[in-house]
């Protein structure tokens, strides 16, 4: 039997073989092509060289500090102004003791909103506590855009910043923040936010301080398919000068309560298919591709590990971003629930922390 069928696949695949970098428009063939199957051969045999059967995952929570943001961006739910009845900002004993409360995690995820008064010290003095309490914990905190305001505000450097947070603990940078670079989608979804250039620019600093990230696509608001291709080229160009990306994670955009009305459709499971399938194939230069098992559904999920994912996020206790914005799964899911996930769709758990190092 022919598993690949799409011609354009199939040239793909050789170019694989005889290790070539796919091109841009090889890019567009995928994220176009109906050969489901073909595409996600191709991915789930890039996976394998990399990783083997092994799929990851973490245990962890969420802290999110805030939910001030001076941006208020239309594609975000969960921010709000500081003087709106929801509003909040945690203590840094409340943060302390949402850690001491999370019990037997690896990793604290930490991002925030914009706010217009927290001091630095508030940042330097949580990420110091966490430590405190667990000094093997792995700090994952704030994304570029909240470095970039900090930058400016406090008018450091973001070289300087970057090693004064890992001095109180910084373990490594989410991805969030990247959005789509498209600049005329960006005015519409995020037109205050950081430009995808200067999101760029702070990862490629903070890489030159020998800290790593992560990188992330939104997808499925207003974006086209050149537009998808344009973001990875640009992270796949960065990652080339700088090999600090750990790992590319498409988001897909709830937008039940936010301010953008424009997504046209629920993805499919062949939409979701061939984004993921495309990102293993074209980034080949970022070892892993993640899957937000909160993001797409613990199902979907399972599906994605074969076509070219090889970590399904973390338990993510507390998260509060993503569910402001609609999302129906569940705020928080057990290792046990992770791992069942995992051997069920056949392959092996392992537990990390978002530098790839087991934990257990």
């Amino acid at each position: 039997m022919k598993i690949i069928t799409d011609s354009n696949l199939e040239a793909i695949a050789e170019k694989l073989q005889a290790g070539l970098t796919v091109t841009d428009d090889d890019a567009l063939a995928m994220l176009s092509t109906s050969d489901i199957m073909g595409l996600s051969f191709i991915a789930h045999n890039v996976k394998q060289k990399l990783h083997g059967n092994t799929v990851f995952y973490g245990v962890n929570m969420n802290i999110n500090y805030t939910n001030v943001c001076i941006l208020r961006c239309p594609l975000c739910a969960f921010s709000c102004n500081k003087n709106d009845e929801k509003a909040y900002c945690l203590s840094l004993e409340e943060i302390v003791t949402k850690v001491k409360d999370a019990g037997d995690i690896d990793e604290v995820h930490i991002v925030g909103g914009l706010h217009p008064d927290l001091p630095l010290a508030y940042y330097e003095q949580m990420l110091h506590a966490i430590k405190q309490v667990r000094p093997d914990i792995h700090i994952v905190a704030f994304t570029a855009v909240e470095y970039d305001y900090m930058s400016k505000k406090f008018n450091i450097p973001l070289d300087e910043l970057f090693q004064r947070f890992k001095e109180s603990g910084l373990g490594s940078i989410p991805g969030g923040g990247a959005e789509i670079f498209s600049p005329a989608i960006r005015e519409i979804i995020a037109p205050k936010k950081i430009s995808g250039k200067r999101w760029l620019d702070v990862m490629a600093i903070a890489h030159r301080n020998g800290i790593k990230s992560n990188a992330t696509m939104l997808f499925n608001h207003l974006e086209k398919s050149v537009d998808i291709v344009d973001h990875m080229r640009q992270i796949r160009a960065l990652q080339n000068e700088t090999s600090g990306f750990k790992t590319f994670v498409p988001l897909v955009f709830h937008e039940e309560y936010t301010g953008v009305r424009a997504k046209w459709k629920e993805p499919t499971g062949f939409d979701l298919i061939r984004i993921y399938a495309t990102a293993r194939i074209y980034l080949h230069n970022i070892p892993h591709i993640k899957a937000l098992w909160m993001y797409v559904g613990e199902k979907m999920a399972q599906m994605l590990l074969q076509c070219g994912v090889d970590d399904i996020g973390a338990t993510y206790y507390d998260e509060k971003v993503v569910h402001s914005a609609g999302a129906k799964t569940s705020a928080w899911g057990s290792e046990p629930f992770l791992q069942h996930l995992i051997r069920d769709a056949g392959f092996t758990p392992l537990r990390v922390n978002a530098s790839y190092m087991p934990t257990r």
